[in-house]
């Protein structure tokens, strides 16, 4: 009787089995998976804490970043004499006056980029310890149906995780207080 290996590979079960699943165990590995969760989550929810929207360019850590936090229209009730952030003091990164900046954006989406349209003159101050930032506009910014943003062009902190910036604002023909705004909520990889 002559050996055919055919046969063998036919009716072996274990055989193919193993044939089969040596091809199919790195295929994971050549995938990079990455999920970009859409979803924000807070475990005790605030009814006092309204969301503000961002956009950031680059979330990698110690990379070149521009990170946009706006100012929609709806997120003001009347005409902003100053603006005022809240920088956490984990997010440890150079900021200087030159690389902070106010201008009337685009917003982006699908098929659109984040750009500022015009640049909006005003005078910007940080205290010694990098934990606030005060944005004086030269004119009222105006309650209208422009978006506004407060631009950054920074490095991003050596260390991942989420950085939360509270901003304040201070309403023409109110008494001289700040208004809390919204918080935005960035992540950095």
């Amino acid at each position: 009787m002559l050996y055919n290996p055919k046969r063998i590979f036919k009716k072996s079960k274990v055989v193919s089995f193993i044939l089969f699943t040596s091809f199919l165990i790195p295929i994971p590995f050549f995938h990079r998976n990455e999920a970009n969760a859409g979803l924000e989550f807070q475990w005790d929810g605030n009814p006092n804490f309204k969301r503000l929207k961002w956009f950031q360019k680059n979330s990698d850590k110690r990379a070149r970043n521009t990170i946009f936090f706006f100012l929609r229209p709806f997120d003001r009730k009347a005409d902003l004499l100053k603006i005022n952030m809240n920088i956490p003091k984990s997010f440890k990164s150079t900021l200087k006056e030159e690389k902070i900046s106010l201008c009337q954006v685009k917003i982006g989406g699908f098929d659109t980029r984040t750009k500022c349209i015009k640049n909006i003159p005003a005078d910007i101050e940080i205290n010694k310890d990098n934990t606030s930032l005060d944005i004086f506009p030269y004119n009222p910014i105006p309650a209208n149906k422009d978006s506004y943003a407060v631009v950054f062009k920074v490095f991003n902190p050596r260390r991942a995780g989420l950085y939360q910036f509270q901003s304040y604002g201070q309403y023409l023909g109110e008494n001289p207080i700040s208004s809390y705004l919204g918080s935005s909520t960035i992540v950095i990889d």
